[in-house]
């Protein structure tokens, strides 16, 4: 599987970790960055991760902050992706079963590896159960347009 890796300063050290054992495991792992304890923005990385899923470099996406929750944000302002934020398998699970998650975030401050490897397991291995769950997922692909007020 192509799967796409992003991080911020504070998860750095736990995407290369999960880098290296997907590689380990047979997966292609583009790894987007970044590479270092420097702060950077996360919004910048979870752009470019949403963006390699839009442009199919990706079937799979695993985007980590310090607690998960900036960097899915920004994965998710890419309609194309669909980025859940979890901290144990069965939320991993079910972001694949009933919403065909494509990305999968974790908070490097709340997730120990162990923990982020069953997720990512989890992730990884089911299967996305269609059904009454397309529909719903049509709708998180295409979302209406929303009026604005002034």
């Amino acid at each position: 599987m192509r799967i796409a890796i992003a991080s911020d300063h504070a998860a750095y050290e736990l995407k290369a970790a999960l880098a290296d054992w997907l590689r380990e495991a047979g997966h292609e792992v583009e790894d987007l960055g970044t590479n270092g304890p420097d702060s950077v923005d996360y919004p910048d990385f979870g752009y470019a991760l949403g963006q390699a899923i839009a442009d199919g470099r990706a079937t799979r996406g695993v985007a980590l902050c310090g607690s998960g929750i900036g960097i899915s944000i920004s994965v998710n302002r890419n309609p194309a992706a669909r980025c859940a934020l979890v901290g144990e398998p069965l939320s991993a699970k079910l972001s694949r079963e009933h919403n065909d998650a494509n990305v999968i975030a974790m908070g490097a401050r709340l997730t120990g590896i162990d923990m982020a490897k069953a997720c990512l397991d989890a992730f990884l291995t089911t299967e996305f159960a269609g059904d009454r769950h397309a529909r719903r997922v049509d709708k998180l692909s295409n979302p209406p347009q929303l009026e604005t007020s002034r």
